[in-house]
């Protein structure tokens, strides 16, 4: 099993269930480029959600927002299709300043979904997260992403409403 420092620093490969094989790495501040035209694949609903208000598209600021950070409280994790070296999904956790409890949202090119890449990716940030002494880990969905709200369940998260947001759930896994 991978030390924090190795998931923090190297790439590592991840084999899906159905044998797909990409490589998952902490972003660095030359990935801009890449991570600009991976979120201009993104479907415009997933954009809206993951970013919590009607952004159309990922801007300059964002992206360096998202490439250069902090690594103590944020990490940002891409997956590369192996063959085309292309940004097929990312990973951002951000860390709450006990360190006790992390929030990871995930993006993956509509292109790539149903081959396994989402839950491989979480499971790699479930474990980095558990590396870093993490005792719980929470995503935010929407009650309509039921394949996201699936596939958490089957990792061992549960589900709880958020107190004035019906339109969203917020799934959480204690670790350790």
């Amino acid at each position: 099993m991978n030390t924090q420092s190795d998931l923090r620093s190297v790439a590592a490969t991840l084999v899906t269930h159905s044998g797909y094989r990409f490589t998952v790495r902490p972003v660095r501040a030359e990935d801009k480029a890449a991570l600009g035209a991976f979120f201009a694949l993104v479907s415009p609903e997933d954009l809206r959600f993951r970013f919590l208000s009607a952004v159309r598209e990922v801007g300059h600021e964002r992206l360096v927002a998202m490439t250069v950070v902090d690594h103590d409280r944020t990490e940002n994790f891409l997956a590369f299709d192996e063959a085309e070296g292309t940004v097929i999904a990312t990973a951002m956790l951000a860390i709450d300043p006990a360190g006790e409890r992390g929030e990871v949202a995930i993006s993956i090119r509509p292109d790539y979904k149903h081959r396994g890449v989402s839950w491989s990716l979480l499971e790699h940030v479930v474990r980095y997260a558990e590396g870093r002494g993490l005792k719980t880990i929470e995503s935010i969905e929407s009650r309509e992403h039921h394949a996201a709200i699936s596939l958490e369940h089957e990792m061992g998260f549960t589900a709880e409403e958020i107190d004035g947001d019906p339109t969203c759930v917020v799934l959480r896994r204690t670790l350790g």
